[in-house]
């Protein structure tokens, strides 16, 4: 009898296991949206952020999960947005710049090519900037903020909806923020005498105006969060959606946006999962969780969630859906070229800690050039409190040198002021965190290894990411010189700059440009540079004979690499030419030829022939014969 009922008993319980696994089975795959805001940190309702007024964005946290450690992999669109949309970091697929060319391997697909084969309706709303070729990745691509209604039939459906606006250039820009505000009630519009600014800012009233302006900003974006929302319930379709919110990186601001620290990595995210759909989530509706997520996370999630196999070279982890693996200890990031402002940083954070190698820490963080120009209103409010006398020691390091090493304990310091990299108690976190740094940048083949041009010239007729992955992509020892870059080893450094692999030699040179001052020997290693098999070795040497003493020689080089068919060689020549300052004279009537060149066709929208490569040289140039006293217009 005893045995008849356990028998019993264990049937029944096969029997509601087998209906509840087909239940889970016979669930429909989920339609899955993105709400993509740019340039905001978790500077909202749900975050408790005092100002914000964004109860659309704060509902779907109620109704869902928030994530309180989620960062992009960049500090800047296109990086973090080819990251998000491939899976991989854009340090793999030499992605890294903003923005850039590059041709994209045929061995992968992007995330919406995976689920097209699998079924689902891709559709993108407006912004792509992928730094590839966005073109034949969607079925729908247009400014709908319902673009599910375009499907020809009932399938599932993904969508990337870039919700706005958000970005710099509508707080930045006091044209165009008057233009978004100009229907809110004056009742709604933030008092500059609420807002707190960071830190980082001296406060006086230009500088609370641009910052109230961002959470008049914020408030329009939530209205667009809601119009979306509001789409899908009509069309009965919210209860079968999987919706993430969230941040493409940090704040369009100063020692926000571009900068690789917390404030430019932090994004805030939201996903709400339908009740049907709770077995894949991975807390209860309205919890919070401290689980570290990366953008390179993203791709996985979506796929895992639609109950896809995650592709092998696809490097990020799931987060949510079944059979989700161990939680991550750490996430990177990357911070490289922006525009014409050239940057060699990497960075990696754990649930506590960040630590930051910056690889050209000569270079300030706010370089001289068109885009922290006076025209974006929180660069002139900064220059302005600057020329006034009004900063602090923390809000001079803007215009300063970079430290070759940061390290901030993100509990005790959120805001990341107080660098404890020579702290003796964190000697062994330093290590730690530097060791797993390098480990990442070696097994990511991380092609800001190489200047832009050298890689493109490597990989020519292939891909950067099938070059990195070559025999000939030798990272141990191109890490190991760049490595140089901060230290005094004047022997290591000579050594690299006879090396057979151009990538070592850059290093060596870069070395010494971030060394410059300390003496003419340093220089006099760089002169047989000026002939190197590599241009990117050559106007790295040239630029910094340039800056000690006049030079005709490296003049030239600069002058036969700005006006090369290569847009990323006459890029990099451009931006030295612009740095060198008085010393470009001789190549005034070059630079004027270039620019010429450059232009777009007579009664075009933009002045030049591409918002790139074109464009980005061009404003190097024009900012450099401004510089020089020439009557140019910097546009």
């Amino acid at each position: 009898m005893r045995a008849l009922a356990w028998i019993t008993i264990c049937v029944i319980y096969l029997g509601l296991s087998c209906q509840t696994c087909k239940r889970i089975s016979h669930t429909a795959p989920p339609n899955i949206i993105w709400l993509v805001a740019e340039d905001i940190s978790p500077a909202l309702g749900c975050y408790e952020d005092p100002l914000a007024y964004t109860p659309n964005i704060d509902a779907l946290a109620k109704e869902g999960v928030l994530f309180q450690k989620a960062y992009a992999t960049a500090p800047i669109c296109a990086p973090a947005r080819s990251c998000l949309i491939t899976g991989l970091y854009a340090i793999s697929l030499g992605t890294q710049h903003l923005r850039s060319e590059i041709p994209f391997s045929t061995q992968l697909q992007t995330l919406p090519e995976h689920l097209a084969k699998a079924g689902y309706f891709t559709s993108n709303r407006n912004k792509t900037d992928y730094n590839f070729d966005p073109n034949e990745r969607w079925e729908h691509w247009s400014g709908s903020l319902a673009p599910w209604r375009y499907r020809k039939e009932e399938k599932p459906f993904f969508s990337f909806i870039n919700v706005g606006p958000s970005h710099e250039g509508s707080v930045n820009n006091e044209e165009r923020y008057r233009q978004f505000v100009k229907d809110v009630p004056a009742d709604q519009i933030t008092r500059t005498d609420r807002v707190k600014v960071p830190p980082y800012y001296p406060e006086t009233e230009e500088t609370k105006a641009v910052w109230a302006h961002y959470y008049d900003i914020l408030r329009l974006m939530d209205a667009t969060v809601g119009q979306v929302l509001d789409s899908l319930k009509a069309d009965r379709l919210l209860e079968n959606t999987i919706i993430f919110f969230f941040g493409d990186h940090g704040f369009g601001m100063p020692r926000y946006k571009r900068w690789l620290y917390q404030t430019g990595l932090r994004v805030p995210l939201v996903v709400r999962i339908p009740e049907a759909y709770q077995h894949l989530n991975i807390g209860p509706v309205g919890s919070q969780t401290e689980r570290l997520v990366s953008f390179v996370d993203f791709a996985p999630t979506v796929l895992n969630l639609a109950g896809l196999k995650v592709p092998v070279e696809m490097e990020g982890l799931p987060f949510l859906g079944l059979g989700i693996d161990a939680e991550r200890r750490f996430v990177f990031g990357a911070r490289d070229r922006a525009v014409d402002m050239y940057e060699m940083s990497r960075a990696v954070l754990s649930d506590r800690y960040i630590y930051i190698r910056h690889y050209m820490p000569h270079l300030p963080p706010i370089q001289t050039g068109f885009i922290y120009g006076d025209q974006k209103h929180a660069f002139r409010a900064l220059r302005e409190a600057k020329a006034a006398g009004l900063n602090n020691k923390e809000q001079d390091k803007l215009w300063q040198p970079k430290e070759v090493e940061e390290l901030y304990d993100l509990s005790a310091d959120p805001d990341e002021l107080n660098n404890i990299v020579a702290h003796e108690d964190v000697q062994e976190i330093k290590s730690e965190l530097r060791e797993e740094l390098h480990a990442w940048m070696k097994e990511k083949k991380d092609l800001g290894l190489l200047a832009e041009a050298e890689y493109m010239i490597r990989s020519a007729g292939s891909t950067p990411y099938e070059y990195a992955r070559s025999d000939t992509y030798r990272t141990d020892r191109i890490l190991r010189a760049a490595e140089l870059v901060g230290g005094s080893d004047l022997g290591a450094i000579q050594e690299a700059l006879k090396d057979d692999d151009s990538g070592v030699r850059y290093w060596g040179a870069m070395a010494i440009r971030n060394m410059l001052g300390t003496g003419v020997r340093e220089l006099k290693m760089l002169k047989p540079l000026l002939d190197d098999e590599s241009p990117s070795v050559q106007i790295l040497a040239a630029e910094s004979l340039c800056l000690r003493e006049g030079h005709p020689e490296a003049l030239e080089v600069l002058k036969k690499w700005v006006i090369d068919d290569r847009p990323w060689l006459a890029l990099q020549a451009a931006r030295s030419i612009q740095l060198i300052g008085p010393a470009a004279r001789p190549l005034i009537p070059t630079l004027h030829r270039v620019l010429e060149k450059n232009l777009g066709t007579p009664g075009a929208e933009r002045k030049y022939k591409n918002f790139n490569y074109a464009a980005f040289t061009s404003w190097a140039l024009e900012w450099a014969l401004k510089e020089m006293g020439e009557d140019v217009k910097v546009n």
